[in-house]
């Protein structure tokens, strides 16, 4: 086992990983890890140039390639292997720019903007049913309907749906905790995403008879012209934009109040100019990046910094480590709601910078600026917070109480 092998499964890394991504970075930023089977990166320079080159550090097989089972098994997880060898995160380019172009035209920052109303009217709605309560749960009570409701909306699901595609969500994003997941976590994900697939299939059934104006209709009709998307393709996209377009939001706005209650004087500046929050969301995203890992797959034998990666040999880029490397970010642990300039890589970097990075810039400024205005002396109301920390970094509750 590698040196640094321990830390990485260690209860003290979920909680707070930055001291070990310090470590390193300091002392093994480009580390071979034996538990995971896979180079780890934590300086932004190199996370930066290989998420920028998809030839040679590519998207294709970075999520199966650590499936490494017995032939039954294996056998037994086809569904799983298939859906996450296409669709918009599992390709390069050209096959990703044309599957982008299709789902892009949902995220135009006008139409995005457009929705701004629609945003402001479930949030002022969550907060008012909180209010004569006195305390909320950030996370269950605000954060979480939030974003689902939005992207439920754009992709035309139903509000009565939310429940059970929030479950299986959370479900099919299990295996990705750690780069070699056990037999039984990779079934489970792969019964969550049957469920799931089943369900959109029937939802593209009767958008077919039915299409409406939502791009589950959209995504369709492209897919009925023919060879823009496959059924597969449409699914795996429709997946995909279902769990990132509400599982980051969620936890950047949660992460984000927590931190600003952690620094009252950031929380006070930020009351007293409103107008500061697009920034504050920015700090938000680097200081707690609600998405902290992202993986590759080498092409070709590649020397990174001395250190050779072999054809095949995975790669991870810790995310969360680039938002806080002291060579781009001057006093990397302090949280400052006006730093700038703010080079994160929370959304990502190169051909698959988040799609979808326009509507969280436009929901987490709306509900952080209304929770500060309607929800005076807000106070966290526990002292034990447990956090997640996989693929997803983010609080399994946040208790609140307000005057």
């Amino acid at each position: 086992m590698g040196q640094f092998d321990p830390l990485l499964t260690s209860h003290e890394f979920a909680q707070n990983p930055y001291p070990t991504y310090h470590l390193l970075r300091r002392e093994a930023p480009i580390y071979w890890s034996d538990l995971w089977g896979c180079w780890i990166l934590t300086r932004h320079r190199d996370i930066v140039s290989t998420l920028q080159n998809p030839k040679r550090f590519s998207s294709v097989g970075r999520l199966t390639a650590a499936m490494e089972l017995p032939q039954p098994v294996r056998e037994q997880v086809q569904p799983l292997v298939r859906h996450y060898s296409q669709g918009l995160i599992n390709v390069d380019p050209p096959d990703h720019t044309r599957l982008r172009q299709l789902v892009h035209k949902a995220f135009l920052p006008g139409t995005v903007s457009a929705m701004a109303g629609y945003v402001e009217g479930i949030v002022e709605r969550l907060i008012e049913e909180a209010q004569p309560r006195g305390k909320m749960d950030i996370i269950w009570d605000f954060a979480y309907p939030l974003p689902v409701t939005v992207i439920a909306k754009l992709m035309g699901v139903p509000a009565a749906d939310h429940g059970k595609l929030k479950r299986w969500s959370g479900k099919i994003v299990e295996f990705m905790a750690t780069p070699k997941p056990a037999p039984e976590v990779l079934m489970s994900s792969q019964d969550a995403l049957l469920a799931l697939q089943d369900y959109f299939r029937s939802t593209f059934r009767r958008r077919r008879v039915e299409p409406r104006d939502d791009l589950i209709s959209a995504l369709v009709a492209a897919e009925e012209a023919g060879e823009r998307l496959t059924e597969e393709e449409l699914i795996s996209t429709c997946v995909t934009l279902l769990i990132g377009g509400h599982e980051t939001t969620t936890y950047l706005i949660s992460s984000g109040v927590l931190a600003l209650i952690q620094h009252p004087e950031q929380l006070r500046k930020l009351r007293a100019n409103p107008d500061g929050a697009r920034m504050a969301v920015e700090e938000m995203l680097r200081y707690e990046g609600p998405f902290q890992r992202n993986r590759r797959l080498a092409t070709e034998a590649v020397e990174l910094d001395s250190h050779l990666i072999e054809k095949g040999q995975l790669v991870v880029q810790m995310l969360g480590a680039a938002n806080r490397d002291p060579a781009v970010f001057p006093n990397p642990d302090s949280f400052d709601i006006e730093r700038h300039p703010n080079r994160h890589v929370s959304f990502g970097h190169g051909p698959h910078f988040c799609v979808g990075a326009p509507l969280a810039r436009l929901e987490a400024p709306i509900a952080i600026n209304a929770l500060l205005r309607r929800l005076p002396n807000l106070e966290l109301a526990t002292d034990e917070l447990v956090w997640k920390n996989t693929v997803f970094r983010g609080l399994e509750r946040l208790p609140v109480t307000f005057g």
